[in-house]
This record gives C-alpha cells, structure tokens and sequence, in this order.
C-alpha cells in the first residue's frame, strides 16, 4: 500500500461544489526521501522505506547517519517502511511527492499516536456505564470498577482485565477517509473528518488505491 509521511497541521471545514460544509484535516507532507528499498529477493517481501523532516545530523548516531548517508540524504526525524510498495521509476535517494502518490478523491487510511488522557479511571478508559447505586463491590462509589478478585481458585486477576490506567498515547488508525484537497505548491493535503494525534504529531497517510504517478 502506497503512502507518504506527514504531520498534523490542525483542523478546517471546507465547502463543497453543492455548498455543503465539510470538515477536514490539514496534513503538512512534505517530500518523502527513499532511504531503503526492500525486495523479495533481499529481504523476503517488498517495501520502500520513506523518511521525512529534516534533522539536525548532530542529533543521530553514527549507524543511523550512515544509513542515510547510504541512501545519499540528509538525516530525518521520522522514517516509516510501507509493505507491499516498489514506486516505479524511483530508485534509493529519490522524493516522492503529494503529486506522486494522491490524488483528489483518493480513500486513504491515517495512522497516528492518539493524544494521552494520563492515569484514568474504567469509566473513560473502557467507556464503563456505572452501577447506578447498586452493589457490585465497591460500596457507594459509583464510578469505581467494581470487584476484579477470583475465589479461592484461581485466587488470582486474570491478564487483560479492564482496569484503571493509562489512556491514550497508543497508535491509532483512522480508516476509509478521502483526499479533499491538494495544495502542491505548499506541501499541504486536506483529508476528509478527523485523524488521530494533538497538532504538529507525525501520521502515516495510506492510500488505499495504491497508485503512483
């Protein structure tokens, strides 16, 4: 599946050809240098390594500034392997641009870090209803999670079970959303609804239709 590197700008709403309000996403894509290429031959299936946004070289270790010095770029903040994607005529150093992969109308798939909520309770870590004042093991405290504890056998909580923690900050997958509008000139794609992470986070943008031009 084709795709490019990206970072969240913010949100907008657009119009339409019938004047309908459209809310979309801005996604800054700026070009996407190919720093490895992966065959079946080499490496048992294909894929193209992209990497985006400068780095200061400084800022790497020796073994990843050779890994881009292989490919004859300039170190990068984010790298992404996208399977299943050899872009023709595109050899190891080229950019792919938002030209070279979408198009208006394009279904593509947004992948990103989902914004942390910090240490929560069940009711908006696993959307828990509440008891609504009956007993089910934590007395009047109704936002509580209630009894987690097995009998005498297994006398232990079983893994996976529904708890207060940490919500958020894990990778997230929008699915079935379209290209709205491509600004070339200033690197920029409007996507159609919501996609995960705060502003200024990196997403992966997967077209769906794996073209390219």
């Amino acid at each position: 599946m084709s795709g490019l590197i990206g970072k969240k700008v913010g949100m907008t709403s657009i119009f339409d050809e019938l004047g309908r309000s459209i809310a979309v996403s801005v996604i800054e894509v700026d070009p996407c240098a190919i720093t490895q290429i992966k065959t079946e031959e080499t490496d048992g299936y294909n894929a193209v390594q992209l990497s985006a946004f400068d780095k200061k070289a400084s800022k790497v270790t020796k073994a990843v500034a050779g890994h881009f010095d292989k490919a004859g770029v300039e170190p990068k903040k984010v790298t992404v392997e996208f399977r299943d994607f050899i872009p023709e005529g595109f050899e190891l150093g080229d950019e792919l641009t938002i030209d070279d992969v979408f198009n208006v109308g394009d279904r593509v798939d947004v992948v990103g870090t989902s914004k942390g909520s910090g240490f929560t309770g069940v009711m908006k870590r696993h959307n828990f209803r509440g008891v609504g004042g009956q007993t089910h093991g934590q007395k009047n405290q109704e936002r509580r999670g209630g009894s987690i504890g097995q009998a005498s056998d297994p006398s232990r909580v079983f893994k996976g079970m529904k708890m207060p923690g940490r919500a958020g900050n894990q990778r997230a997958k929008v699915q079935n959303l379209s290209i709205a509008k491509i600004y070339g000139d200033s690197n920029l794609v409007l996507v159609t609804g919501g996609i995960p992470g705060a502003n200024g986070g990196y997403v992966e943008i997967h077209n769906k239709s794996q073209s390219v031009s």
